[in-house]
């Protein structure tokens, strides 16, 4: 696509660099669009950190005293278990997020007027995913604060807590490519809101708050392999926090599966995304 000409035949810029400068400046107009929304509409970032705040206070201090992940009593040692299993789910559930915003730019014609301009077609689908993933490090530095004022801390070296952090971003910027998918399949951000119902359980079934050995045995498989599991099981690690494991290879296997599982959500909805968005109107 070129930028600037409408003189048949090959235009004087069109050189894969000057594509490809083209393209990036588009996705830093979507992602400077979604930051200036956001900057306008302060109180859906409060939701997004609020919501993780409020199940600090639920299941540390209140479910918390009743646990026993470490062996030596209930309570003991929740915290550190805890936290890194809220960053998980901040991350796994904030798919829904970017589907609401989708579904939202969707419903009031920004993709439209997007696709009537001269843009990258790829411009919605990467601006957004850019938009969320820096978004998603906001959020986890301003929980990593919270963390800390209540008592967490990282036990590992620097580089095992920036890796840790990293895996965190890895399982988001996977997820993203989901939630657009989801925004640009349901019809409204009602049907996008309703979905939320079925993204609670991915996060919750899971070893975000409790070891899978202290569930039942019909459901300790569906946690051992959820990704969210994954994720906070090799984040505790690197984080030198409390990890009760049991022999699931993907308990076993933890740093490996945190790998392998954003790998494959991407390779699966990255392209079906791109796909929805080519095929909408058609």
């Amino acid at each position: 696509m070129t930028h600037g000409t409408t003189t048949p035949g090959p235009a004087a810029d069109d050189t894969v660099g000057n594509r490809m400068r083209w393209t990036l400046s588009d996705y830093r107009v979507v992602v400077g669009q979604e930051f200036a929304h956001l900057v306008r509409q302060p109180a859906n970032f409060a939701w997004q950190l609020g919501f993780p705040v409020v199940m600090v206070l639920l299941f540390v201090y209140v479910f918390g005293s009743a646990m026993d992940v470490t062996g030596q009593g209930a309570g003991v040692g929740y915290i550190g278990y805890a936290m890194p299993g809220l960053f998980a789910m901040t991350m796994a559930f904030g798919f829904m997020n970017t589907a609401f915003a989708v579904a939202d730019m969707k419903e009031k014609g920004f993709i439209d007027r997007v696709r009537s301009m001269p843009m990258a077609s790829s411009a919605i689908v990467v601006g957004r995913n850019l938009a969320d993933t820096i978004q998603a490090a906001v959020d986890l530095a301003v929980l990593a604060v919270i963390a800390l004022l209540i008592g967490w801390s990282s036990d590992g070296s620097l580089a095992e807590t920036l890796a840790a952090f990293a895996l965190l971003l890895w399982l988001r910027f996977s997820l993203i490519w989901v939630g657009i998918w989801i925004g640009l399949l349901v019809n409204g951000t009602q049907q996008a809101g309703n979905l939320f119902a079925l993204a609670f359980p991915f996060g919750m079934i899971s070893s975000v708050f409790t070891p899978p050995e202290l569930m039942p045995s019909w459901l300790q498989p569906v946690a051992e392999w959820n990704p969210v599991s994954a994720t906070a099981t090799s984040i505790r690690e690197l984080f030198g926090n409390p990890v009760p494991i049991g022999d699931a290879w993907p308990e076993v296997h933890a740093m490996t599966a945190a790998i392998i599982w954003p790998l494959v959500i991407t390779a699966i909805f990255l392209p079906l995304g791109v796909r929805r968005f080519r095929n909408l109107g058609r």
